[in-house]
């Protein structure tokens, strides 16, 4: 380099001895100048591939193009005037070094690449360049030496040496920071891009910088703070985190896995097939079929994400070492009074710049991560509510609609717990590695004692993982368990509660919650171990490598840089210790869970083809051939050997005793059943109308519409043809009265109407109806099938087939199947099977009416006859005609019960004969729903700050002496934590003093004593802790079932099941596994943070001069962030349960949506939910890393100012006092930055417990009898 430039490259007296240091000219014109040149070209390849894959639009040519454009094509002119001066002065007679040759020409031709990129990007969309920012940002940098230089040598030597290169060199140093200045500014969007979207994130659109320092989301937060977020303040989600995108592909990729594992499949048959017997015998029985990977499939749909954030955490791991080598340089350069005061405060900087830069880089590596995170639960979400759409019946017998809910909700969200940690199954061990070398370096072989025990701890560690892996599964059974029996309690809800079976079924889920909170409090239990572990064993690792360093050899003597910068290595090497139990349990959990959604989508589908939809016979509609149906492959067949032709256009009846197989046959026809031989042909559109009519939880009119365009001739008919105008007019807001879940608040001949109403708005070709006349009285079925099924009636000309016990239709029909035991008995049209006196005829004698009550049939008949639109309304005032559908009671007591269930109709609840004592509130409420024509109110969400009651209440459930103890103990374990660093530094401190170490023994022993004594607290704290989450746990589930169960059944009229679910299923979650953890992680950052500021100011004074203004920016920030971040939280909650209630209403109609060939809009139904839910998750994994930039910054300007105030008072201070003051302020920047995040995760999951609070205060804890007590009891009595 010395014979390139022609001078000396590198003199240190020149830059390192001096107290006004320079670089040398060589070193300003060759490598300075090369730094930003290779920096761009380096990037190029990988900057080239991206902008190849990510094209955004077009941006049209502005005046900021033009300008920047401009600039770099100066820059290369200014390059190649310097080229051109060396020339003219080698021409010229002159002698320039060949650096001056070299340096402009490689310049000059990066400009040129800079010019062209500029472009390249308006052309892909790129509205703010980070390359070219970074690129602008190193040019200005580098030249800043040179501009000090040049004016130090010009104004020493009173005249410039080289006017053109001088002038030169202004110019470029100009030019470079006004295409920096001006870089910083970002491009209008461009045209053609996506959508527009007036709530589009605008992180998309967001400059470099602003994404770098996450700028953009400051106006949510200042929007968060000055009122509670709404879901319509949240942002659209980005295009890629959208889950029509993400599902579609993890469902290819796990579609994929299926393909070859199948293919493999078939090629290991084939091979066996050649094998012969005795080749058998002798090879042993074939492998095991390979199953596809889910694990696989998630690997490859999310691996870029996972491989960007490993990038970014490689930069931050590698940075992590630098501030302890500064650290060193720090101390050693304190007692030095010969050392120049520059070197101080350049280490000073170079720790903010270092910390700076770690919590940039850091920042990006966990916005990647945790976002991959988010669309993996909802890739999983997707993947799993489509399978849910596909599986066969023999599935939905072994897999509840809570079983599967707990794969969405608990599975799901494991999944998204891990996958943030699941770098530290290489970063950890590269942590560990870099950890251990610069210690050995220190300390020579004795750190190999401290390596031996963390081996020795792996087999402990591995031991608790496997155990509570064991424990998990055995939890998540039981959790299983109580969902599935919870969601057959909300089910059969009103059943219960007529009968009075509460106790019954309360005894059954708490058994089996003492079962679950058993396992919970072993698993517990090993937690608290697991944390004496972690929390001990970077300690015992420092204190065995310094004992053994002492103790080896006398002459080993423990001053402040071996002790301090030890520590900060050991703390660095805390970090993947203590967050490697997390990733283990993390881990354990997820491979659980991994096993049950793989065993759920490896579950066998319906197949599409059973039923032949394309070819079939001339002028037939349907047509089976030898068909044999059954339900699961392991049960016997349901229809054997059926041969039916139904023609076009044509009525037909399937009639037969119960359980002979009718709605099999419909199932059959609609391809729900498995098909064991024979072929199904069905030519044209279904319409399905099934026994138990399905109604979603939308107005009536949606659910007449099933997503239809709205025809209001067609749609008046479909009313009037089902007898739905009367009840129109008893509704509260006439068709747009909303539905409750299972059409909760219908009768069931209204819900049977709805259901029919729905088939004839469709206008499909062919018609299934599956005994829709059994819940409607005698006069309305007559009226159903005159208007809508019979000859004369809608659908009049459309293929109707009918399943029916009502004879007095029969007559009007095209042809009757008669059906017994699974197999056709006889068909043909009322006549001839009449004259056959067969099935048919026994059928009729079976289900016509008695001679006795044919009086009551006339009577009821000619009243049909004078008055049937009377009748037609007092069916549609009747709310519980299901319940006397299955007995036949006389006409007269009949009658008496209809009006009396007419006037509760009318009261909107029932008032006659089953009182229930509405407070005012509660009655207005209910009023103003009903006036609206609203049934399901939306679940609120909270505002403002978590009270205190809540936080009191929980402390009382986990009891108030267990609570102070807890708090107790961890401010003993900071007092211990802080007494070992001050002895610490008081030991470090007699090797500065030149006294030997002759008291090695009592110095290790006694912050031996402290060390452990902070373990011991804190797993003391985290048992104590076990036992009062347990229980509170317990209490707080007994208090949430017993208000659930007792409450009114107006409240499950009004509340979805998915709705009440969730509180059983993730809200207990919450309770159980993730609130104790996180107060306990609460109290534990919050006492460090405590101990390292106390630490701090005592050890340097000065510090106390800035702690005001930090603290002030601190709590600004805070203000922000929490009232933000917990609203989001809230928001996140609130939009989770209409995930699962969706859900859980579609498993219950996926025959109705398969056949009405809706799958596909209620799969975009489910994303946009799930979408609406992702929205405030990804806004609050914004705020968290927006925090974190912010905080760290309060934390890096602590370390900056600790090390520069060592530095002003070093003539004041000891070298273990600086050790100790900057290695505890290396720590805050950490504490700082996992202090909110942890506060606000505290309030976040509280509000899951307020809910479960705020229901017992609700309705208290009334007995049953108070809400079944007869009106007339009191007087009575």
């Amino acid at each position: 380099m010395d014979s390139l430039c022609g001078s000396k490259f590198w003199d240190s007296n020149l830059t390192v001895y001096t107290d006004n240091p320079d670089l040398t000219s060589c070193f300003q014109n060759s490598l300075l100048a090369w730094v930003p040149c290779i920096y761009l070209w380096a990037a190029l390849p990988c900057y080239l591939l991206y902008l190849r894959h990510h094209h955004h639009g077009y941006i049209i040519l502005s005046h900021l193009s033009r300008v920047k454009t401009a600039l770099s094509v100066s820059l290369w002119c200014v390059s190649w005037l310097d080229l051109f001066y060396s020339f003219h002065s080698l021409i010229h007679g002159g002698a320039p070094a060949p650096i001056f040759f070299v340096t402009p020409l490689v310049v000059g031709i990066t400009m040129v690449l800079a010019t062209l990129l500029i472009q390249y990007e308006r052309l892909r969309g790129v509205q703010s360049s980070g390359v070219l920012i970074i690129f602008w940002f190193l040019c200005v940098v580098c030249a800043i030496v040179p501009f000090r230089s040049k004016i130090l040598s010009a104004m020493a030597e009173g005249t410039i040496a080289d006017p053109f290169r001088f002038s030169t060199f202004y110019i470029y140093f100009a030019l470079v920071l006004s295409a920096l200045i001006l870089s910083c500014f970002r491009e209008k969007p461009p045209l053609f891009s996506l959508k527009n979207d007036p709530n589009r994130c605008p992180e998309a659109s967001a400059g470099f910088l602003s994404r770098l320092t996450f700028w953009w989301f400051t106006s949510l937060a200042i929007l968060g703070y000055r009122r509670p977020l709404k879901d319509q303040d949240l942002w659209s989600l980005n295009e890629e985190d959208c889950s029509r995108q993400v599902v579609q592909q993890l469902l290819e990729a796990w579609q994929k896995q299926e393909r070859q594992t199948a293919g493999r499949a078939k090629a290991a048959e084939a091979l066996g097939k050649k094998v012969s017997a005795e080749d058998e015998v002798l090879l042993g029985s074939q492998p095991r079929a390979r199953k596809p990977s889910f694990l696989w499939a998630l690997g490859i749909t999310f691996a870029s994400s996972f491989l960007t954030g490993s990038f970014f955490k490689l930069i931050q791991d590698l940075l992590s070492f630098v501030n302890p080598q500064l650290l060193s340089m720090l101390i050693r350069f304190i007692p030095n009074p010969e050392a120049p005061s520059w070197w101080g405060f350049l280490l000073a900087g170079l720790m903010f710049v270092s910390s700076m830069t770690q919590t940039l880089v850091l920042n990006l590596c966990y916005q990647c991560v945790f976002v991959a995170a988010l669309r993996i639960r909802t890739g999983i979400i997707g993947v799993i509510y489509k399978k849910a759409l596909l599986i066969t019946n023999s599935v939905k017998r072994e897999s509840t609609v809570g079983e599967i809910v707990n794969l969405m909700s608990v599975d799901a969200q494991r999944f998204m717990d891990v996958f943030p940690f699941l770098f530290l199954l290489w970063s950890a061990p590269l942590q560990v590695s870099l950890a251990i070398y610069f210690l050995w370096q220190i300390l020579g072989p004795s750190v190999l004692a401290g390596v031996a025990l963390m081996v020795l701890l792996i087999p402990l560690n591995s031991a608790v993982a496997m155990k509570m892996r064991a424990y998990q599964v055995q939890q998540m059974k039981f959790k299983d368990s109580r969902i599935k029996l919870m969601s057959e309690i909300l089910a059969g809800i009103k059943v219960l509660k007529l009968y009075a079976w509460e106790p019954s079924f309360l005894e059954q889920v708490e058994s089996i919650r003492q079962s679950e909170l058993r396992v919970l409090r072993k698993g517990t239990y090993l937690q608290a171990i697991s944390t004496f572990i972690w929390l001990c064993t970077p300690f015992l690792v420092t204190l065995i490598t310094l004992g053994v360093y002492v103790c080896v050899d006398q002459n080993n003597v423990l001053d402040a840089e071996k002790a301090f910068v030890s520590v900060s290595l050991f703390d660095i090497l805390k970090g993947p210790l203590n967050t490697l139990p997390i990733l283990i349990t993390g881990m354990t959990q997820a491979k659980v869970s991994l096993q049950r959604i793989q065993r759920f989508l490896s579950q066998d589908e319906l197949n599409p083809q059973c039923v032949e939809r394309k070819t079939i016979s001339p002028g037939s509609a349907i047509t089976i051939h030898n068909g044999t149906f059954t339900w699961a492959q392991d049960l016997p067949p349901t229809l054997h050997s059926l041969d039916i032709q139904v023609l076009k256009g044509a009525l037909v009846a399937v009639v037969g005793p119960v359980g002979c197989g009718k709605s099999s046959l419909v199932s059959a026809l609609l391809g729900e059943m498995e098909k064991l031989e024979g072929t199904v042909s069905v030519k044209g559109s279904v319409a399905y109308v099934p026994q138990q009519a399905w109604i979603q939880n939308c107005t009536l009119q949606e659910n007449v519409l099933f997503g239809r365009a709205m025809n209001p001739k067609r749609y008046q008919q479909a009313l009037e043809g089902c007898a739905l105008l009367a009840d129109l007019e008893m509704l509260p807001g006439g068709d747009q009265t909303e539905i409750g879940e299972k059409g909760i608040n219908l009768s069931g001949g209204q819900r049977q109407r709805v259901s029919l109403a729905r088939a004839v708005y469709s206008e499909a070709d062919i018609f299934l109806l599956d005994d829709p006349l059994s819940a409607v009285d005698t006069h309305v079925a007559k009226h159903i099938f005159d208007h809508v099924i019979g000859p004369e009636g809608m659908l009049a000309g459309k293929t109707r087939v009918l399943v029916t016990h009502g004879i007095s239709f029969l007559s009007q029909t095209d042809f009757i199947i008669v059906l017994a035991n699974g197999q056709v008995s006889e068909m043909g049209p009322y006549s001839a099977l009449l004259e056959h006196n067969g099935s048919f005829a026994n059928f009729l004698r079976n289900y016509s009416p008695d001679e006795d009550q044919e009086p009551h049939k006339d009577h009821r008949m000619a009243l049909e006859v004078e008055d049937e639109e009377v009748l037609l309304i007092e069916d549609t005032l009747s709310t519980h005609t299901d319940l006397t559908d299955t007995e036949p009671p006389l006409y007269e007591v009949q009658e008496q019960f209809m009006r009396q269930l007419s006037s509760m109709s009318s009261d909107g609840e029932g008032q006659v004969r089953l009182r229930r004592h509405l407070s005012v509130s509660e009655k207005a409420a209910q009023v103003k729903a009903m006036e609206a024509g609203v049934l399901v109110q939306e679940e609120k969400v909270e505002t403002g700050r978590v009270k205190l009651s809540v936080f009191w209440d929980y402390a009382k459930a986990v009891g108030l002496c267990t609570t102070l103890a807890i708090c107790l103990l961890y401010a003993a374990q900071s007092a211990a934590a802080i007494g070992a660093s001050v002895w610490l530094s008081d030991w470090a401190n007699e090797a500065a003093m030149g006294s030997r170490q002759n008291n090695t023994s009592l110095r290790l022993g006694v912050y031996a004593t402290l060390g452990i004594l902070q373990g011991i607290l804190v797993m003391v704290a985290a048992f104590t802790m076990a036992v009062g989450a347990v229980q509170a746990a317990r209490l707080l589930h007994h208090k949430l079932l017993q208000n659930k169960i007792r409450s009114p059944q107006s409240f499950y009229d009004t509340t979805p099941s998915g709705r009440i679910l969730n509180c059983f299923s993730k809200d207990i979650y919450v309770i159980d596994e993730v609130l104790a953890p996180t107060i306990l992680s609460l109290f534990n950052v919050f006492h460090n943070t405590f101990s390292i500021l106390v630490v701090i100011m005592a050890s340097t004074p000065l510090f106390t001069v800035v702690i005001v203004p930090l603290a002030v920016l601190y709590i600004f920030v805070q203000r922000f962030y929490v009232a933000t971040s917990r609203q989001l939280k809230r928001l996140e909650s609130a939009s989770r349960s209409p995930i699962f209630s969706h859900f859980s209403e579609t498993v219950t109609g996926t025959s109705v949506i398969r056949a009405y060939g809706r799958t596909e809009d209620f799969r975009v139904l489910s994303d946009i939910k799930v979408d609406t839910n992702q929205k405030s998750c990804y806004s609050y994994i914004i705020s968290n890393r927006w925090l974190s930039m912010r905080v760290e910054f309060v934390g890096n300007c602590m370390v900056f100012f600790a090390a520069m105030f060592a530095v002003i008072g070093r003539s004041s201070l000891s070298p273990g006092l600086v050790g100790l003051s900057v290695s505890y302020a290396l720590q805050d920047a950490a504490q700082d930055s996992a202090f909110l995040p942890r506060l606000s995760g505290t309030q976040s999951v509280v509000p899951g417990l307020a809910i479960l609070l705020s229901s017992g205060r609700l309705l208290g804890m009334k007995t049953f009898r108070s809400h079944l007590r007869p009106t007339g009891s009191k007087a009575a009595s």
